[in-house]
């Protein structure tokens, strides 16, 4: 197949949206992106069906145009010698297309695991050491903030550009995100203000870190689920997943769009929430969806883009005004996601 530039570069989706458990499935979604002319493919990586390395080869294959960019997966649960041939051997299968993207993960999830949780040091760290063997070095006697290596070498023949992503939420990831990486992944439900200032937060560091600050890609992650779907899938793309959100980190997320802490708290101390083992979006039902519902203040779900394709494509359109380069239209399959396209088209 030829490839071709795609339509809409500055818009991208998540494959295997929620938790899907084919993985086989974004070979179809990787086609049907396409025929829309999508421009990126994301992959978010879960501990079950969702390994990261195995679905962006899989993307790269299903794929002639789509950028690959994992959103995220983690630096320590790999050795760094693993992830950078990972990185190597995708950016040559794909052309140039593939971004490895990072995170700093979820912290309750890595201490029952025993996963050690991850510092903005240790991503900085690893970032550097990834361009370093990427570009043919041979890195003696590491000891940095990821752990101390003897040695680290790929080829020294290798002379490679691979572009870095990093999802970020408070002002030392964004700050980060400006000076050392290509791409700064946001989270679903930034409320404009936090958009702005996030937005701002990663050009400000670029520009101090001497870099230009166009070259720094703002993905604005933007929930997009048109009236289309019907309701009970519409609940669980909304309430369900920003209650599960809330659930792992709903500190952080308050704390970033100045929320109000009291309303969290309402949610933690209701009896279904206080008593829910699993995420909330994948095993809740339509009657304990709208009973969460009214947990949730209706500014929480307003930064989404709902209602007619129309209003959608508008919404998403109006991210760009508020300071994002691009917008993963997040939580919808490209099927979903096909009349809010064809509006933006038009």
């Amino acid at each position: 197949m030829t490839s071709t530039a795609p339509r809409h570069p500055e818009l991208g989706f998540y494959t295997l949206a929620g938790g899907a458990q084919n993985p086989h499935e974004l070979v179809s979604e990787c086609a049907r992106a396409e025929e829309l002319g999508l421009g990126a493919v994301f992959i978010s990586e879960r501990f079950n069906v969702k390994e990261a390395v195995t679905l962006s080869g899989a993307a790269a294959v299903a794929s002639t145009n789509l950028k690959i960019i994992t959103g995220a997966t983690n630096h320590n649960t790999r050795h760094p010698i693993v992830t950078a041939s990972y990185a190597t051997t995708m950016h040559r299968l794909t052309g140039g297309r593939f971004v490895l993207g990072i995170g700093r993960g979820i912290a309750p999830l890595f201490d029952a695991y025993g996963i050690p949780r991850i510092t903005t040091a240790q991503m900085e760290d690893f970032a550097s050491l990834m361009r370093r063997l990427w570009h043919g070095e041979t890195v003696i006697g590491h000891d940095g903030p990821i752990g101390r290596y003897p040695v680290l070498r790929l080829d020294p023949d290798f002379d490679e550009d691979i572009d870095l992503g990093l999802v970020a939420f408070g002002p030392h990831s964004l700050e980060l995100g400006g000076r050392a990486f290509d791409h700064v992944i946001l989270h679903t439900y930034f409320s404009d203000e936090t958009l702005q200032r996030c937005a701002t937060t990663v050009k400000r560091a670029a520009e101090q870190a001497d870099r230009d600050p166009e070259a720094v890609t703002v993905w604005s992650c933007f929930a997009t689920v048109g009236d289309d779907v019907p309701e009970p899938l519409r609940l669980k793309k909304t309430v369900g997943r920003l209650a599960t959100y809330l659930q792992a980190y709903g500190d952080l997320l308050v704390e970033t769009n100045r929320w109000d802490p009291a309303a969290l708290a309402r949610f933690r101390s209701d009896d279904m929430v206080a008593g829910f083992r699993n995420a909330i979006d994948v095993h809740a039902t339509t009657e304990q969806l709208e009973h969460i519902a009214t947990l949730i203040p209706d500014e929480w779900l307003a930064p989404s883009a709902t209602g007619s394709a129309p209003e959608c494509a508008a919404a998403v359109r109006a991210q760009f005004d508020l300071g994002a380069d691009a917008v993963i239209m997040h939580g919808a399959s490209p099927d979903e996601l096909a009349p809010v396209v064809a509006a933006y088209d038009a």
